[in-house]
This record gives C-alpha cells, structure tokens and sequence, in this order.
C-alpha cells in the first residue's frame, strides 16, 4: 500500500512539473542554466537545514529540489537529450554494477572496502582518474576533502594521525618561513598547503572540516550579533569603542549561555 502510494506522490508531482512548463510563463521561460543558480541555492538551503536539523525543513527543501530534478528532465525530453525514465534507470543500473557485494558475489569486510571498490569499478568504465569525479566548481574546502578521500581509495594515504599532524607541523614551519621572506605568492601556496594538511587531520578525527568551520562560522554570527546588541543597548555604536572594550564585551558574550 505505501508503494503504491509513493507512485502515485510521484506521478502527481511528474503531472504538476509538466503542467507547469506548459501553462505558465515563468516555468515555461526556464533553461538548463537559468535553473543552475536556483538549484545551487536550493540545495544551500538543504545543507542550512541539516546544519540545524530543522526536519520540517529538510523535508521542504527536499520537495524543492525534487521539483529542479523533474524540471531538468523535463527540458531534456523536449530537447530529445533523454527522458525522466532513462535518468531513473540509469541511476539504478549504476548502483547494482557497483554494489556487487549485494548485488553480486563479491565479499566485503568494511566500509572502507566498499570505497575501494567502487573507485576500482568507475576507473573498470573509462574513468581516466579516481579524481575526475570531483567537480571543478566545488568550493575549495568541499574539494580539498573529496580529493582526499577519493585518493585514499586507491592507497594514497598517512596510516596514522601522528604522521597527519607531524605534516600539519611541517607545514605550519614553512608557511612561517614563507611569511619571513615577504614573498605573496609563495605565502598563498604555503597557506595553502597548511589548510590542506588541517582537512586531512579532520578527516583522521572523523570531523567533516566544511561542518566544523561552518558551525564556527554561525558560532561567530551569534556571539557577534549578541555583542552589537550590548553595545547598542549602552548607547553607544562599534566604532566609538577601542578594541580592548570590545574584546571584553566579547568575552562577556561568550560566558553566557548559549545554544552552540
């Protein structure tokens, strides 16, 4: 009964999407790369939502971007590229091929193996490089740790977070080096490296280094609006104060109770 009932939510909202695309202008005015933005945005959205585990709006965001997923289906039938059916097929048939440990007879101990894995059977269907799944227009922390975890599929990898951090430290040195020598560009490369050492010290403690910082990120926002807020209510604005005024104030916010 719930499948059936899950078929027919689907199909209803197949009809709406296409009901839409033909009566009204504004979705009959869309393309591919008109929706791409709203799409980015939609899926923010989402991730704001898991952040603060707001279910109610997870689901909402979810229903948001399963209308963009049926909209791009949609243009590509109307441009003979293909059609909504071949998309969930398609999708399908990519998981049994590559779950042969279900699907198959293929054995597996871990999780890990799972990874390994699947690299081996993308790289068996022509892909040129365990990398090249990585989109290019990630942003750079969310790249930093897919390129990291896709190399260690393939072995690539420190065997134990002494050996991360001792790399953090190396890092660290020559970022303070590159600083003493004044050059820009060889500072950049080196802060680089050090930010790319740190996600791979995140990933030996098991912390996702994008959740981290955004929590921090958000941490931030709270202490700071709070902060405003006191000066504000003492009558006077930001800029009247000197920075020892306002770090007091700062770290009178961050004694009181808070939700972070």
């Amino acid at each position: 009964m719930e499948s059936a009932n899950l078929s027919t939510a689907f199909l209803r909202l197949v009809q709406v999407m296409d009901e839409l695309r033909e009566q009204c202008p504004w979705d009959r005015k869309q393309t591919i790369h008109t929706l791409r933005t709203l799409s980015i945005e939609e899926l923010y959205e989402l991730t704001d939502a898991i952040l603060s585990e707001d279910w109610p709006g997870i689901k909402e965001e979810l229903g948001d971007l399963f209308l963009h997923l049926l909209f791009y289906a949609r243009i590509a039938r109307e441009q003979n590229q293909f059609t909504l059916q071949e998309v969930l097929d398609g999708i399908s048939d990519k998981l049994i091929a590559r779950h042969p440990h279900i699907y198959g007879d293929v054995k597996v101990r871990s999780e890990e193996e799972v990874k390994q894995n699947w690299e081996k059977l993308k790289i068996k269907e022509g892909k040129k490089s365990v990398l090249s799944g990585v989109p290019q227009s990630l942003p750079a922390l969310v790249k930093a740790i897919r390129l990291q975890e896709k190399s260690k599929q393939v072995g690539f990898e420190w065997s134990n977070v002494q050996e991360v951090w001792k790399k953090v430290e190396e890092e660290q040195g020559e970022l303070q080096e590159a600083v003493l020598s004044g050059d820009q560009v060889h500072m950049e490369e080196e802060f680089g490296d050090l930010m790319f050492s740190m996600v791979n010290y995140a990933r030996f403690l098991h912390i996702d280094a994008e959740t981290a910082l955004e929590r921090t990120n958000l941490k931030f926002i709270q202490r700071f609006t709070k902060m405003e807020e006191a000066v504000t209510l003492s009558g006077k604005q930001m800029s009247d104060l000197s920075l020892n005024e306002l770090d007091a104030i700062w770290d009178a916010v961050k004694k009181q109770k808070t939700t972070d």
